[in-house]
């Protein structure tokens, strides 16, 4: 927090820690290595597991849900600091209105999608958020089982049967689940 000229506390938007939405390209790998022995620097790359031939054979493996994705928890001066000797790397832009602004998820919601994302064995499935229709679904919280916490939609998706919980990053990406539903609570709207 800074102290502006009226005495009114601001947060200086290049100190503010948050996750910002960006990409490596064709080195995903490359800024997960690097980023992992950067202090200070949490970072999420959504996996799922793939049937990929590598050499001739062909072998299950956990691949990026989109390639070169990468979700990064710092501040602009840690990311700047890092970017100087990783320039491979980017922010994802976002235009809204007159101003393109850097691309971030609020706190809540990836933290959420952290929480379901990190099980690639539960046969999650991902959506783009044109591909979901949200306004049908009952706000949910789960109560144990490997999701414990998670808060997100109840909603039906297409091609199954059941319900899942989804949850969302707003304009990026949404990720299911199949959640037994003694395990679900409902929210109040």
């Amino acid at each position: 927090m800074i102290m502006n000229g009226n005495g009114i506390m601001e947060n200086n938007s290049n100190d503010l820690v948050r996750w910002f939405v960006m990409r490596a390209y064709k080195s995903e790998g490359k800024a997960e290595e690097r980023l992992s022995e950067e202090n200070g620097l949490r970072h999420f790359i959504p996996k799922t597991y793939a049937v990929r031939v590598y050499h001739g054979v062909r072998s299950r493996r956990l691949v990026p849900v989109i390639p070169s994705l990468v979700f990064v928890r710092a501040s602009r001066k840690q990311i700047i600091k890092f970017k100087k000797d990783n320039n491979f790397i980017q922010y994802v832009m976002q235009k809204t209105g007159d101003e393109t602004k850097y691309m971030v998820v609020p706190d809540d919601q990836m933290d959420n999608f952290i929480k379901i994302a990190s099980h690639p064995e539960e046969k999650l499935v991902y959506f783009k958020p044109e591909e979901i229709n949200l306004r049908k679904g009952t706000r949910v919280r789960i109560l144990g089982g490997a999701f414990d916490g998670v808060e997100g939609l109840f909603v039906r998706t297409e091609g199954a049967r059941d319900r899942r919980v989804v949850v969302t990053l707003e304009g990026l990406l949404a990720v299911a689940a199949k959640v037994h539903p003694d395990l679900i609570e409902v929210l109040p709207q």
